[in-house]
């Protein structure tokens, strides 16, 4: 990040939190870590829907996959005996090639067929870590905030579930289950952004949500920050980089932030109902009171 993140006032409110989260938007992508991240990422292949099925159907908590050379050209090595999820490679007849298989490359010839390759998500292999724009943080937070934030997933329908996730995932809402995960592992303060994550999920993507998940996410992480923000824990190195692996560069998040809103602030607003006490001094509780 080119620049340090602005220190976190609790008892702001709403509109000051997501101010702060655009403003460290904009600093994190113009930033020399987000440019070798992009350039890590475009190493990815960009899968098509057919593919993502497969994927989803063989390996539902993959996160990252790649091929068994292209892993090791990034540093690492896929562990032996993991088993490869199968997908689908266009076969195209080059001019000068006749019959040469593409290796999951678009191109702009058609495809003559189509064959079989595995390819092995990030969790089944070992070495170097990857770039990521996203900075841990091991906070602690308020007493008694994880117990509301629990209870209040009771009242939504939701059970919780603390148990040792794969594959670097911290959560997960399903709202079929009727259950949030969180990591067993994570300490008090992610722990407390995870549970405020997820129950954003839970309260805001349903069945009827019209949108795609980069949205999701990023509406899920914003309403997350609000609440860190509210209890004065501060998850900003984590969030800005997490909201801009979802929504891109500084001023597009931006704009999707503002757009969102409303929607991001009333599921704040309906997760900070649910603590027993203001953690913010009665002389700072403006931000505090839920509309």
């Amino acid at each position: 990040m080119s620049a340090a993140a602005p220190p976190i006032t609790s008892g702001a409110g709403h509109q000051a939190a997501l101010e702060l989260l655009r403003a460290g938007l904009e600093d994190l992508t113009s930033s020399q870590s987000w440019e070798r991240w992009l350039r890590f990422r475009r190493r990815f292949h960009n899968y098509s829907f057919h593919n993502q099925i497969l994927i989803l159907r063989q390996f539902p908590e993959a996160t990252q996959v790649a091929g068994y050379r292209n892993w090791q050209q990034m540093g690492r090595q896929v562990r032996r005996g993991e088993r490869g999820i199968g997908v689908l490679a266009p076969v195209v007849r080059r001019p000068a090639e006749s019959g040469a298989a593409s290796e999951l490359h678009d191109l702009d010839l058609p495809p003559i067929s189509f064959r079989v390759v595995r390819v092995f998500d990030v969790s089944q292999t070992d070495g170097a870590p990857l770039p990521s724009p996203v900075q841990e943080f091991c906070e602690d937070g308020p007493e008694g905030a994880l117990a509301d934030l629990w209870a209040l997933a009771g009242e939504l329908g939701f059970a919780v579930e603390l148990t040792e996730l794969r594959a670097g995932r911290r959560g997960d809402c399903s709202h079929a289950l009727r259950r949030i995960r969180v990591d067993s592992r994570l300490a008090p303060g992610p722990l407390i952004k995870t549970l405020s994550h997820e129950l954003a999920h839970a309260i805001l993507h349903g069945p009827d949500f019209p949108g795609d998940r980069p949205l999701a996410e990023l509406e899920a992480e914003s309403v997350a920050f609000v609440i860190c923000h509210h209890l004065g824990v501060d998850s900003s190195g984590y969030s800005f980089g997490y909201v801009a692996s979802w929504a891109g560069v500084g001023q597009q998040a931006a704009m999707q932030i503002s757009r969102s809103g409303a929607r991001i602030a009333a599921a704040a607003d309906r997760i900070q109902a649910a603590f027993r006490r203001d953690p913010v001094s009665s002389g700072e509780a403006g931000g505090a009171s839920v509309s």
